[in-house]
């Protein structure tokens, strides 16, 4: 309860509220809080018995699977999905911490951002995912990366001799296709995650054409 721009919209949701219910204890009626802060909560009208909290260690890039990640996803698709959700990351969580090296993922992405941006001086990475559910990517990966790794000193506060971290940017598939494909083709050299789905979300077949707009989809991300 102290971001200065999330409080803003949560003290206009509470004046639209008060003012279209007419009713002051509107907001402990129709408002619920993800925090840690229980005294704050109540302060700004909020019932504390609908809070949902978490752990105060837990930061914001990396909220995702904690209640503040978790309850607006579970509004939007429902628990059932959000569970298969965190089963994923508890899947990956179990495989980075018993996987070798050479067969572990986190550990080898982690260590192709040291090569490619420290050795190699390419100081970006374009994160394409040819699937538009996934459009917001590679704005989450820009925030878990970037606030991350956007360091100049050492855990000890020694300046740093060298860059440190990349610059995340991407599109989902065709839209990065008629934008900045160009500058990656024939600019310079940008090292790319290509991201592609095997099976579509809503698979649409017209009638008429030689293939899916899905098999479309992905001839572009062979290509």
């Amino acid at each position: 309860f102290t971001t200065a721009e999330t409080m803003l919209n949560a003290r206009t949701v509470r004046t639209w509220l008060t003012t279209e219910l007419k009713d002051e204890n509107a907001v402990a009626k129709h408002m619920v809080a993800v925090s840690t802060n229980l005294k704050l909560v109540k302060e700004f009208g909020i019932d504390p018995n609908n809070t949902f909290g978490f752990w105060n260690w837990v930061g914001g890039r990396y909220s995702v699977c904690s209640a503040v990640g978790i309850l607006p996803l579970a509004l939007q698709y429902g628990f059932p999905t959000v569970e298969r959700f965190l089963q994923g990351a508890h899947d990956m969580d179990n495989h980075f911490r018993t996987a070798p090296f050479e067969e572990n993922l986190p550990v080898l992405m982690g260590l192709l951002s040291v090569w490619n941006s420290t050795f190699l001086g390419f100081p970006a990475r374009a994160i394409l995912p040819y699937c538009q559910a996934l459009s917001k990517l590679a704005p989450h990966i820009q925030q878990v990366a970037m606030e991350s790794n956007g360091k100049g000193v050492s855990i000890d506060g020694t300046p740093l001799p060298y860059d440190c971290g990349e610059i995340d940017f991407g599109e989902p598939g065709t839209n990065g296709q008629h934008s900045f494909y160009q500058l990656i083709h024939q600019g310079r050299v940008i090292p790319c995650e290509f991201i592609g789905i095997v099976k579509s979300q809503q698979s649409v077949y017209l009638k008429g054409e030689i293939v899916s707009n899905h098999d479309e989809l992905m001839c572009n991300f062979f290509a």
